[in-house]
């Protein structure tokens, strides 16, 4: 078993006495309904163009299956299908709500041959070894209920020579550009939140798990003792987000 890290302790419901899978899953199904309007929202359409630069950065390897962890409501997935057009792409999350969303939004988008959506758990993923040609995770590893099980199961699904690709948000290093973020954090997030009367912890548990998250190097650090190479992290936004890249030994 992998070591828990302090990020792993973190969860949405502090007066719960259920795991922090449990409560993730508990969770977004609450927000499910609109979990998409409000990442929209929050973010100010960002996360497109990020999920785009993320998704090109392994179309030169042509990958024909490509496994989405954490997929929610399927984002990620139906942009992949269409920049790479693959053979097939799975989806897996813990969250049946997020599920059920993503798979109207495939079928609306005619997809349902391409894209298969699963309920299923990062720290144990129900495919056989070297499965992969990529993976990808979209602000989805910090709710991993333990990093490096989550990381190193991947990789075992992973093919030798595939890749994996995770975009999750950062921590801004420039003063100016952090204090705008912080503020922003701290006082328009919650409003927003507040305006489609969710669950404020939700909301709060994202953003604290977002901040304890073991950002850029300290991630690049443990793909690497998890058994990736090639591992490297792009800022983007002025550090807002970041995409970390790394590949299954050959």
């Amino acid at each position: 078993m992998s070591n828990s890290l302090p990020h792993d302790h973190i969860i949405p419901f502090k007066d719960s006495e259920k795991s922090k899978k449990e409560q993730v899953e508990q969770m977004f199904d609450k927000i499910a309904v609109n979990y998409d309007t409000l990442n929209r929202l929050l973010s100010a359409r960002t996360d497109i163009g990020w999920r785009k630069k993320a998704i090109k950065i392994i179309k030169k390897d042509k990958p024909e299956y490509i496994l989405d962890v954490a997929t929610g409501t399927a984002d990620m997935a139906i942009m992949a299908c269409k920049i790479l057009n693959p053979k097939k792409i799975t989806g897996i999350d813990i969250s049946a709500g997020m599920l059920e969303i993503g798979l109207k939004k495939i079928e609306k988008e005619g997809l349902t041959n391409k894209i298969n959506l699963l309920q299923g758990d990062s720290t144990a993923i129900k495919f056989d070894d070297n499965s992969f040609d990529a993976i990808m995770v979209a602000f989805g590893v910090r709710n991993f209920e333990n990093l490096e099980k989550g990381l190193s199961e991947m990789l075992r699904v992973l093919k030798p020579g595939g890749n994996l690709i995770v975009l999750e948000f950062s921590k801004p290093k420039q003063k100016v550009v952090k204090f705008f973020y912080n503020t922003y954090m701290r006082m328009v997030a919650p409003k927003v939140v507040s305006w489609f009367k969710q669950n404020k912890d939700a909301y709060l548990y994202l953003s604290e798990s977002a901040n304890a998250f073991p950002e850029r190097q300290s991630f690049i650090e443990i793909l690497q003792k998890t058994g990736y190479v090639d591992t490297r992290f792009k800022p983007l936004s002025l550090g807002i987000c970041c995409i970390y890249s790394g590949k299954k030994p050959s």
